[in-house]
């Protein structure tokens, strides 16, 4: 059988394996249950005959007990890698509904993310259902999602936008990476907090005496020998002395003890859930350089991260045998506590420094594999071609990515140093405001890194600044037109900044009358004129198409009204538009105008 090519058809192939795998497991769970209820029947049986009859040894009520006790310890491990197969086929299902454009409504919509005031985010639909981050985030700590919302949100240096390109094409082919650490643990967004764990690492070490740690050895050692003398001698006094001394070094230090213990059993249940993370990026093998240095990040002192969690579990499994209550007896005789309290700061003394560190490599890493997956699912999707020079954009055959490719009509597009300013006349409706979230959504993935949803894109380094969506605030007190002129305002601010700026005005001045709109205009227009800034405005006001400058091109989007019905074709042309539809549109509702 020959191996599928299409991401889609390695996707099925990889899905239905795993879901026979899940049915496998199914069907021994099942008789798991039923051999788990004949060998609780057979130990009660047991129970009975010993009691009644008398005819079976003491000895033989174990054999039933004991192999339920296993046969549950096996069960334990199946259902969790039932579990992990199950997580298996929903990442491969979601793969599907990407590729196949379902995809809209699954997945984390970044809703915690703070956007209000920025300048692109809510008018490109970077957050929210069926947002660009829905699509293409595969981040499962919040580290990740922070790494690549922070890249969604600002544009990278061109070379580090190269580096990423490099690092994606290494990362794309390699789905079993990318499969593992999507299934690993579980619900790690919910359940690791990255603050609280670097604020953990990177405090002071609460138990610093190292005289402290060597008394404490020193009278562990002293202890076990008061008792051997005692049972020699029967002399008791040296070992109700020490015990005396012990006591005095637990009354003294039991507070700080108290929230070492505490603070490390709290740290080491996130970093537990994001060692199976830590430990597949440090097996697999990494090409390309940035890709090597970050995998080096996982590694102080030549000891692994994972090596590191597992050293710490070791010490936190003999904190939590503190439980048992023979432990808490031997506490004060062994200064078990104070022992472990100093071992959990020496942990942290060697090895606190590098959790920052793990955590911001684990989150590039995430963001990485999130645009990797994205160009493996996309790949029609190229890479921009970054050039120096004037402003310029640049795009063959460019589409929105977050409409259907079933649905999305492409359009060429070329604004440079001779077209700096594409003004975009054209009805309601007939997708002035999608071209132009297409070339801002498009922008920002190639700032980012990303591919992009084009035959082919070439673009300067370009910062986006858009007034496309915006609202009245009933908090603020303020209108729809002075929103939107602040909202002008400070785009106009990034027009002097590097790198330059592309503008996307939406409906330039709407909320005022036309003579206001048109003054204004001009006085936008020549602003962003005197600077380096490129970009887009889009009217269904003819008035504004009189707008005189070389460095002013028109062109328009046209609708066709057909038994009673308006169509769009969303190609765009040259030239301004010629008619409007407002009053078509109006009697085609039934409004008597």
């Amino acid at each position: 059988m020959s191996q599928p090519t299409s991401p889609s058809g390695q996707y099925l192939e990889r899905q239905a394996i795993r879901q026979r795998k899940v049915e496998n497991l199914e069907r021994i769970h099942i008789r798991l249950g039923y051999l788990r209820l004949l060998l609780a029947i057979a130990e009660i049986a047991a129970i009975w005959i010993y009691l009644d009859a008398h005819t079976l040894s003491a000895g033989w009520l174990f054999l039933p007990l004991g192999a339920f006790i296993a046969v549950a310890v096996y069960h334990a491990n199946l259902l969790k890698r039932q579990a992990t197969a199950l997580r298996a086929v929903d990442y491969y299902r979601l793969g599907v509904d990407r590729i196949e454009d379902r995809w809209q409504g699954q997945g984390s919509r970044g809703d915690r993310f703070d956007i209000a005031e920025h300048l692109y985010a809510a008018d490109l639909d970077i957050f929210g259902s069926g947002s660009l981050f829905q699509l293409i985030s595969a981040a499962r700590t919040r580290m990740g999602e922070d790494t690549l919302v922070s890249w969604l949100l600002a544009p990278a240096a061109v070379d580090e936008i190269r580096q990423r390109h490099q690092s994606i094409t290494d990362l794309r082919s390699r789905i079993d990476l990318r499969e593992d650490m999507a299934i690993c643990s579980g619900d790690l967004q919910a359940a690791v907090h990255p603050e609280a764990l670097t604020q953990w690492a990177q405090s002071p070490l609460q138990l610093t005496s190292s005289p402290v740690r060597w008394l404490a050895l020193f009278l562990t050692l002293l202890m076990v020998a008061s008792a051997i003398f005692w049972g020699a001698t029967g002399q008791r006094s040296p070992f109700f002395f020490v015990l005396l001394l012990e006591g005095i070094v637990v009354f003294t230090h039991s507070a700080r003890v108290n929230s070492v213990l505490h603070q490390v059993e709290h740290a080491f249940a996130d970093l537990k859930l994001l060692s199976c993370l830590f430990s597949r990026i440090e097996q697999e093998p990494m090409e390309t350089p940035v890709l090597q240095s970050l995998k080096a990040q996982f590694s102080i002192h030549q000891v692994n991260a994972s090596e590191a969690i597992a050293r710490l579990d070791t010490i936190v499994q003999y904190v939590q045998s503190l439980e048992n209550p023979l432990m808490r007896l031997l506490d004060i005789p062994f200064l078990y506590s104070v022992q472990l309290a100093f071992a959990a700061d020496s942990w942290r003394c060697q090895f606190g420094s590098a959790v920052p560190t793990w955590l911001s490599a684990l989150g590039e890493m995430e963001a990485l594999l999130s645009l990797a997956t994205y160009s493996f699912e996309h790949p029609a999707d190229p890479f921009p071609d970054l050039i120096p020079g004037e402003p310029s954009f640049r795009a063959v055959a460019l589409g929105h990515p977050l409409i259907p490719a079933a649905r999305c009509v492409r359009n060429d597009v070329t604004i440079d140093s001779d077209r700096r300013i594409i003004l975009i006349s054209g009805s309601n409706m007939s997708g002035k405001s999608t071209l132009m979230r297409a070339i801002g959504i498009n922008t920002v993935l190639a700032m980012a890194g990303a591919p992009v949803r084009a035959q082919s894109l070439q673009l300067s380094p370009l910062r986006v600044g858009a007034s496309i969506l915006v609202n009245d605030s009933l908090q603020k007190g303020s209108s729809r037109f002075y929103a939107e002129i602040t909202r002008l305002r400070h785009v106009l601010d990034l027009a002097t900044r590097q790198p330059p700026l592309l503008f996307l005005f939406d409906e330039l001045l709407q909320g005022t009358n036309s003579r206001d709109r048109l003054i204004g205009a001009e006085g936008i227009v020549n602003t962003l004129l005197e600077t380096n800034a490129i970009g887009l405005i889009s009217t269904h006001d003819l008035a504004l198409t009189q707008l005189n400058s070389e460095l002013i091109h028109n062109f328009h989007f046209q609708d066709e009204i057909e038994d009673g019905r308006m169509n769009f074709d969303f190609i765009l042309r040259e030239g301004p538009v010629t008619r409007s539809n407002g009053v078509a549109l109006m009697r085609l509702i039934g409004l008597k105008v």
